[in-house]
């Protein structure tokens, strides 16, 4: 089983070389705070907002920013030390931690199960997950997703083995939705929100009473223990964003639309599909979470078992 890690991290390899490449001469700075994040959701925001870097300035640190198509490849970037600090949801750091990565969960955003769906075209006879049996799935393979459809599927009472998982990212995964090549599509906002805007896609299920779709804040463990007080800095501004987020999404969609490239109507349905509130991690969370590396290995999507408890960040340390 190890090489479907290997595949995975090979997949993501020239991503890599370019976030390496791109941060490479900050890389070896004393006071540097580097910063994953992908298009949508709080980190984002934070860059636009701008407040952080003044916060961290007064403590001699710059923040640099790279930006990342999905979760994957953004916690192999922290795995290889081109970044110290993102985010991302469920699945990406089971698969992390799973190769070795040196990540530690730092902060969690509450359940959003209605934030990621499997849906079909308008047109599809498809009217239940059962009746994904031997059908042709679309999903980004160790994402978020990828835990939904494994529990979907298993409400149901069809075995992973009877669906053909086509492993793809949300822009050719769209692609090949729209031209019927796949027969379903397991994804999050807001690109979910986009494609049920765009071609009247209908929703199988989503992660309602099914998974809790979490977002989870990371950092490296080398970072942690040498900047503690940094990875809280961060943490605070984010909760500040996110006060502001939660309070008018109105205005939140009208700045992230353009940078997403979609319409702000769009941008606020995904917007009131979020979780708002940046937390500690709790037992809760860990056991939630655990669970997911369980079903995984279950699976044989992971080598090993993992403890998830190993890697988390607990209030006060």
């Amino acid at each position: 089983m190890r090489r479907i890690i290997q595949r995975l991290i090979a997949a993501i390899v020239l991503s890599i070389g370019i976030v390496a490449a791109a941060v490479g001469t900050s890389y070896g700075q004393d006071k540097v705070v580097r910063i994953g994040y992908q298009k949508y959701g709080k980190l984002v925001l934070l860059k636009s907002k701008g407040t952080l870097e003044p916060k961290l300035a007064a403590d001699g640190y710059k923040v640099v920013w790279t930006e990342f198509q999905s979760g994957p490849p953004l916690l192999e970037a922290l795995n290889v030390g081109a970044i110290d600090f993102g985010n991302t949801g469920e699945a990406p750091p089971i698969f992390a931690q799973a190769a070795g990565a040196p990540i530690r969960y730092v902060a969690y955003e509450p359940p959003a199960p209605k934030g990621e769906a499997i849906l079909v075209p308008k047109e599809s006879p498809l009217k239940s997950v059962v009746e994904l049996k031997g059908k042709r799935v679309a999903l980004n393979k160790g994402s978020n997703v990828h835990y939904l459809l494994v529990k979907a599927l298993a409400k149901a009472g069809v075995k992973y083995s009877e669906v053909e998982p086509v492993f793809l990212a949300p822009a050719d995964a769209r692609a090949a939705f729209e031209r019927g090549a796949v027969d379903a599509w397991v994804i999050w906002d807001p690109f979910q929100a986009a494609a049920e805007a765009a071609t009247g896609a209908r929703t199988l299920a989503d992660g309602t009473d099914i998974v809790a779709n979490y977002q989870f804040y990371f950092s490296s463990k080398k970072f942690l223990e040498a900047n503690p007080k940094i990875v809280d800095a961060v943490l605070a501004e984010l909760s500040s964003v996110d006060d502001w987020a939660k309070g008018d999404i109105h205005a939140v969609a009208e700045q992230l639309a353009p940078a997403i490239g979609l319409s702000v109507a769009v941008v606020e349905v995904a917007l009131k599909r979020q979780a708002y509130g940046i937390k500690p991690i709790t037992d809760r969370v860990i056991a939630d979470q655990q669970q997911v590396a369980d079903a995984f290995f279950a699976l044989n999507l992971i080598p090993k078992s993992i403890k998830i408890s190993d890697v988390a960040r607990r209030p006060g340390s």
